[in-house]
């Protein structure tokens, strides 16, 4: 995606680490496991205590998911070498002992990364069991396993994320070991916090918001509509995908129990959150959604949220962020109404309201320039959030007006799955749930059809990839390249769900065999997931690498991955010239490859939780 001013805002991070650093609240420290087999249920303690990594892992030209395979799934590995001809491949147990042999394929030079490649398919053996590991011409890969239930944990982990993030709340060491502060951006707080802001000066409005609540964004404490709405989106997604899965699946938050599956619990956080940036009834752009609230300037490295001394703004409404209100709170309306009937109601008034006032003010775009303490997220297209949201109001309510806005969208027949979905390119969220939640459209089989053939061209990618990605872009990799490759994923999972061929979950499968190791630098992307694994990402607070007594993100954070940018000074320096699948490094001072967010994290607990219910 192209956000240069976004970009340039993040290079103030950098200059804010010389600032005096906040003193933290207190917090255990926290160590990361090598791999993720093995672990005891989904307890807090076991989520958290892990024997520690070594901080360097021997380099093996044979690259694995080093989590694990499924037993019925497809099972490849990518290979580096030279060689012209095979290369024989032997896949041993943990004694040892040979179970399964071959030749490799070679696919010579991979564009990505630079590098000669073979492909191992061990597809065929259907074992089980822990600490496999591949030999291909006498060098060993890292450990993986081959389980059934290798990823029903990153489905509680991933999801389980989000409840660290949450603002305005203190984070209860009980549900969360290792991870206990103080709660941040309250009213007691040094800078006041998130109760009673004003807008930046000069926007217009002479009123403050109680804005309390929600998700801190990403490494920075900043919030935002317009990623906190694609992130909620995903996560009420993956419960209308399979309600009876996730209403089984646990997670570490305090509302755990009750009568709300856990993942709505959550999501009901940040939606809270969204209605509380609506601009209030009497005001002139009442309906309308304020864009962002963050500090007035950028804050140092590491800073907890409780001791933030910043002044808090309400940034000025925008279109994009009032459309994405409308979209979750749309959906919010229809996935809370077997729990809540009162909260829906007033979820669907504010989506309407919201809806209508972005018809009423059609052209409130972000600038890209209002990147002081905060992202920018500025957006000057929002005809793909106007899609978006027409097709969640219609879903909800089946009204015509709603379905006219969607019938009569350019988007409705143009090819949203072209490129990757994100926070700026929403059409795809419209597209996804209009072939999936059942719908009056008349031309839905249409629609559906779309997703299987968006689904076939990632599949068609990946085949030609040595290294299995549904990602393949012209230009290099992108910030969040991760993230975008996982939403391609989830359009072929969509496809899974629309057909029931099995190439569609095979697909899922291989893909995510990327995230977690088979790639070009020997690296899984997911903190506590592999011998090889990020831990040191982008955060104010997960800062164990700056400072000991803090920790490192929890286990199931997902790194943003590969950008061929290099924007961050210690990327740029340490790896000007990288092919894309090698432009990253897990260093918490690299915000342009190695940030966490939460939209990066919904697209991980989406993906990680379909690929979990397929055992």
């Amino acid at each position: 995606m192209h956000l240069p001013a976004f970009m340039q805002s993040r290079r103030a991070r950098l200059a804010a680490v010389a600032v005096a650093v906040a003193v933290p609240a207190v917090v255990v420290p926290v160590v990361f496991s090598t791999r993720e087999s093995g672990l005891p249920g989904t307890s807090a303690d076991s989520a958290y205590a892990f024997p520690a990594t070594p901080d360097h892992i021997p380099d093996t030209p044979v690259r694995v998911n080093q989590v694990g395979y499924l037993p019925d799934g497809p099972k490849r590995a990518t290979v580096v070498s030279d060689s012209a001809r095979p290369l024989a491949w032997q896949l041993k147990d943990n004694a040892g002992k040979v179970v399964a042999a071959g030749e490799s394929e070679p696919r010579g030079l991979d564009a990505s990364s630079g590098q000669s490649t073979h492909v191992v398919d061990f597809s065929a053996y259907r074992g089980s069991g822990h600490t496999y590991t591949l030999e291909v011409d006498g060098r060993s890969s890292l450990p993986f396993d081959l389980d059934p239930k290798a990823y029903r944990q990153l489905s509680v982990d991933a999801l389980s994320f989000f409840y660290p993030q949450r603002s305005g709340v203190a984070i209860d060491g009980a549900i969360a070991p290792g991870y206990a502060r103080k709660a941040g951006h309250t009213a007691d707080t040094p800078n006041g916090g998130d109760s009673k802001v004003p807008c930046v000066p000069g926007t217009g409005c002479n009123y403050t918001l109680d804005v309390t609540g929600g998700w801190y964004d990403a490494g920075d404490q900043g919030k935002y509509v317009v990623n906190g709405g694609i992130s909620v989106a995903q996560l009420m997604s993956l419960y209308e995908r399979s309600p009876k899965a996730s209403q089984a699946r646990a997670l570490r938050l305090p509302e755990h129990g009750g009568k709300t599956p856990d993942v709505l619990a959550e999501a009901r956080w940040e939606l809270d959150f969204l209605t509380k940036m609506q601009v209030p009834a009497g005001e002139p752009l009442a309906g309308m959604a304020h864009h962002k609230v963050h500090d007035a300037g950028w804050t140092a490295l590491p800073t907890d949220p409780a001791a933030d001394t910043q002044q808090r703004q309400l940034h000025a409404p925008s279109t994009a962020a009032t459309l994405n209100l409308a979209a979750a709170a749309a959906q919010g309306a229809r996935v809370f109404e077997p729990y809540d009937k009162a909260y829906a109601a007033k979820l669907l008034t504010a989506a309407r309201t919201a809806y209508a006032a972005a018809l009423a003010h059609p052209t409130m775009y972000a600038p890209d320039s209002d990147s002081t303490g905060g992202g920018a997220y500025g957006d000057t297209d929002v005809g793909d959030e106007f899609y978006w949201a027409a097709a969640e109001l219609f879903i909800t309510t089946g009204e015509k007006q709603y379905g006219t806005a969607v019938t009569s969208s350019p988007l409705h027949r143009a090819d949203v799955f072209a490129a990757p979905f994100d926070w700026r390119a929403t059409a795809a969220l419209g597209r996804l749930d209009l072939a999936t939640v059942d719908n009056r459209l008349g031309d839905r089989e249409r629609v559906r059809q779309s997703v299987v053939d968006g689904a076939d061209r990632y599949l068609k990618t990946m085949a030609g990839q040595s290294y299995g990605q549904p990602y393949a872009p012209s230009g290099g990799y992108d910030w969040g390249s991760n993230s975008q490759i996982l939403n391609n994923l989830a359009v072929v999972a969509t496809a899974f769900d629309l057909t029931g061929k099995a190439k569609y979950r095979d697909g899922v499968l291989s893909g995510m065999d990327y995230i977690l190791g088979r790639n070009g630098l020997n690296q899984s992307y997911v903190t506590g997931y592999g011998e090889k694994a990020s831990k040191n990402q982008h955060s104010r607070w997960y800062a164990h690498q700056l400072d000991p007594k803090l920790p490192n993100p929890p286990r199931g954070t997902l790194a943003g991955g590969p950008n061929s940018q290099l924007q961050d000074e210690v990327a740029g320096n340490a790896l000007r010239g990288c092919k894309p699948q090698l432009c990253y490094m897990d260093d918490i001072m690299s915000w342009s490859t190695n940030e966490l967010t939460i939209n990066w994290n919904a697209s991980l607990a989406w993906v990680s939780s379909f690929v979990a219910d397929q055992t």
